[in-house]
Parts: C-alpha cells; structure tokens; sequence
C-alpha cells in the first residue's frame, strides 16, 4: 500500500502574529514555524501506526512551499515518513495548493491520500476536498478512526450529534483529527535517519488562483476586567443589562 501524506507548515501557535503590505501579507520574520498540528498528529502518525502494522506500506510526504520548508519536512522524515516532495512554490489559495498536491499524486498510485482536516492558521478545510475532486477519487472528512478490512477502508467520521462508520474501496482521500492517533515526538534513530531519506524539489504544474487576500484584521483587543463588589449585585445586572446587553 501507497500512502500519500499532506504536511504544510503552520507559525507557532505561541508565535506573534503581524502582518505586513497594507495588511495583506502575514509577517513571517522571526516566526518559529512548525508542521501543521492535524497533518503531524493525525494524518501522519495513523500512516506511520499503519506502516508498523504492515511494513509493505510506503509514505510519502507531499508540501506546497518554499525552501524555509525542508526543516518541518525533515522532522516528519524524522516521525517515520519514507520519502518527499516539496513542490517549489508559494500559495495561500487552497485551489492552487490542492492542484500542486493533485499533481504529485496523479501518477504516483497511491491507495489512500491522508491530510489533516485544516491548517491552524487560515482554518480553511478544503484541501482534502479539493483533492479528491481533481484526482477523481472518494473523500471522507473529519475522521476519527481509520482502519483497512479485507482491502477496504473502513473510516469512523464525527457527525452532529455522534458519529458515522463509512466503508469505501480504494483510493480515497481521508482528512483527519483528533482521535485518529496519539502524538509522537522524533526519536534520535529517526532523526539521523531523516537526514539520508530523499527529499525531492519539484516545479509547480500550472494552475490558478482562484481567490485572493484583499487584507488581514486582528481581533480587537480584550477589555479589562471590572470587578463588581459583592454588596451591590444591582451594579452587576445594570452592566450586564447597559454594557453587555446580555439580559
């Protein structure tokens, strides 16, 4: 079995976040980035948890992005990835990301294609869908539980209100979160493997953009506290009633 790894890297979530350009392009100097936490956790480790199962199975790792990339693939060589392919260019528009990763998967024959369910930054979760629908093949979101029977996929998704079992033939495209895998951490063996695995540069395959960043707002800044002596409830019901207009 081929399996095809979706990885993108996300700033930090402890990062400080600003932006640049007339508030169109996020400010990325001296942000510590890291793989994107659903790809890593989720995605990733359940290929990884398969491999061990069946060590016929191959991973390989896909990412849309620059040089200032190979770091975060490195360490999912690192976590238990066989192989990469980093397609040389930058994009924020999830149709021309997903047309990279359709690109790369088109001719590779992989039986499943993994993807975490969204990136923590720009909390889009259209990837997965995006690629499935270009490469044809069926597409179940928001897992929580994959396992192979008798050549099928058999895939536990959350729903409102509970959760739905799917069984579907390969190839497939699954995104995945939280529940899929436990979170792993390199070992030393990995990471000197990490540096001998091949990493391949690929040319983007031609493809537009189909939306565009107009600008990027920050949340405004939170208030502070007032704190409301217990002698005089009615000074918390006026606040709450005048300011908050929460009753």
């Amino acid at each position: 079995m081929k399996i095809l790894v979706c990885i993108s890297k996300t700033p930090d979530t402890t990062a400080k976040i600003a932006f640049t350009d007339n508030n169109t392009k996020f400010a990325s100097e001296g942000v510590q980035w890291i793989i994107n936490p659903y790809d890593e956790w989720y995605a990733l480790v359940r290929a990884i948890e398969m491999k061990e199962k069946d060590p016929t199975v191959q991973i390989q790792l896909v990412t849309v992005g620059g040089a200032d990339a190979d770091p975060i693939i490195r360490k999912a060589l690192a976590l238990g990835g066989d192989e990469a392919i980093r397609v040389d260019a930058e994009g924020q528009d999830s149709f021309f990301i997903a047309s990279q990763i359709a690109g790369v998967a088109a001719d590779g024959g992989f039986d499943l294609i993994l993807t975490g369910k969204e990136t923590i930054d720009h909390n889009g979760a259209s990837i997965g869908g995006m690629v499935a629908e270009l490469l044809d093949m069926d597409y179940v979101s928001l897992a929580v539980k994959l396992d192979m029977e008798q050549g099928k996929a058999v895939v536990t998704r959350e729903i409102e209100g509970g959760e739905e079992i799917c069984e579907a033939v390969l190839p497939l495209v699954v995104s995945c979160q939280k529940g899929m895998a436990e979170a792993r951490i390199p070992n030393m063996r990995g990471i000197m493997a990490a540096r001998s695995k091949p990493l391949k540069v690929v040319v983007p395959v031609p493809a537009a953009s189909l939306t565009s960043i107009q600008s990027f707002e920050l949340p405004l800044a939170k208030s502070g506290v007032k704190l409301i002596s217990a002698d005089h409830p009615e000074e918390l019901v006026r606040l709450l009633h005048e300011e908050a207009r929460i009753i």
